[in-house]
C-alpha cells in the first residue's frame, strides 16, 4: 500500500489521508491524476519525505505527500 497525505486546499472533498494499493500505480503523477489533481495544484510533491517529481517511482510502503502553492501575505 501507499499512503497518500493531502495538505490544505488539496484536502477539500478528499480527506487527509487515503491509503492506494501499490500496484496500481507506478508514478506519483498517477496517484495525482487518480485523485483527479490538476497538476499545477501540486506545488510540493514528497516521497518519504523527498523532494520528487510526477514522474518519480512509486513503491510499496512509500509516503506520498502532495501540497498545493502556499500563499501569504
Amino acid at each position: 500500500m501507499i499512503e497518500v497525505r493531502l495538505f490544505a486546499t488539496l484536502r477539500e472533498g478528499r480527506g487527509k489521508v487515503m491509503m492506494l494499493p501499490a500496484e496500481s500505480f507506478k508514478n506519483a503523477g498517477e496517484i495525482i491524476a487518480y485523485l483527479d489533481i490538476p497538476p499545477e495544484e501540486v506545488s510540493i510533491l514528497l516521497i518519504n519525505g523527498f523532494h520528487n517529481k510526477p514522474e518519480s517511482e512509486v513503491k510499496d510502503g512509500d509516503i506520498v505527500a502532495l501540497f498545493p502553492p502556499v500563499g501569504g501575505g
